[in-house]
């Protein structure tokens, strides 16, 4: 044995393991769910938020988040095997064991529980529970092997940290909250089924129904089109409760996003070479664009459009 083989340390290294352990909460997903956090808690107070409550309620949904991916990586651990898009994840190369994420999900749930009843109250602790025990009860075990609507229920979860942070706010659940909520809900399918249509081969080989596996380009691209158009319909819905700049930003935003599940659509109609992950990508612009906009109307409370026209 080489000097080089008896110094070299069998067990990972401390900043590998720490690596494995972040990979598991998905932190780009976790980053696109706080995005609309912040706004729905300026939406609830029209801008007058306490600094604190808004920090210390990104760090529950962080926590929540978390929790829900890691145990979400456990329950498609051989899933992810399979599948070129998730090998290097951590339980697909064995970095971490299974056992090891398990614990290490159920203990980031019940610390964001607590740390949320315990710094804003007790339905946004109860909310963020509710939210990982949908995602990874619901979703991943029960419906994503088993129906190509999967994404459509499971999607839910994701719709949580508005309700989480409409609640960290004022204590209840109210109809800007709930129209949110459709927003995201309506956004989900599009986002992820073009994202499947990409790697359809990769989920056919793992056994998931999803919808681009189990159905025709064109049927698949139908159904983006009829939930962009939902999804569009409700930022809309929304305008009464927010300013101008908002209205303006997701009329804009919408029609911009709808011509592209239009032009996905019909080029799938027409027989051409489409890109669907030009749509996916784009969608989280738009989400991000639409709530971020919604976050500066909302911090500086400005008038709706009715108050301009002097409805």
């Amino acid at each position: 044995m080489s000097i080089r083989e008896r110094v070299a340390p069998s067990a990972p290294r401390v900043r590998d393991r720490l690596l494995a352990y972040l990979a598991l909460t998905k932190p780009r997903i976790i980053e696109l769910l706080l995005v609309t956090t912040i706004p729905a808690m300026l939406l609830a107070r029209r801008g007058v938020v306490d600094p604190l409550l808004i920090g210390v309620t990104l760090v529950g949904g962080m926590l929540a988040a978390a929790s829900a991916n890691t145990l979400n990586c456990v329950a498609d651990a051989d899933i992810d095997k399979v599948m070129k898009r998730t090998a290097r994840r951590p339980l697909a190369r064995d970095t971490v064991t299974q056992r090891q994420a398990l614990v290490f999900g159920l203990v980031l749930g019940v610390v964001s529980f607590v740390w949320l009843t315990v710094t804003t109250n007790l339905l946004s602790g109860l909310l963020a529970v509710a939210t990982i025990a949908f995602y990874v009860v619901i979703y991943t075990l029960i419906l994503k092997r088993r129906t190509a609507q999967n994404v459509v229920w499971g999607g839910a979860a994701g719709c949580m940290p508005v309700m989480i942070g409409w609640s960290a706010v004022t204590g209840t659940i109210e109809w800007p909250a709930l129209v949110m909520f459709a927003v995201i809900f309506f956004w989900t399918p599009p986002h992820t089924w073009a994202l499947a249509m990409r790697y359809k081969d990769d989920y056919e080989a793992a056994g998931v129904p999803m919808l681009p596996v189990v159905a025709t380009e064109r049927q698949v691209t139908r159904q983006i089109l009829i939930y962009s158009w939902l999804m569009v319909l409700a930022t809309l819905a929304l305008i009464p409760a927010t300013g101008w700049l908002y209205a303006v930003a997701a009329v804009l935003a919408g029609g911009w996003f709808l011509v592209l599940a239009h032009q996905l659509f019909a080029g799938v109609r027409r027989g051409r070479p489409v890109q669907p992950l030009r749509l996916f990508l784009q969608s989280n612009n738009y989400l991000a664009a639409v709530f971020c906009v919604l976050a500066i109307d909302s911090a500086f409370a400005l008038p709706s459009v009715s108050a301009l026209m002097g409805w």
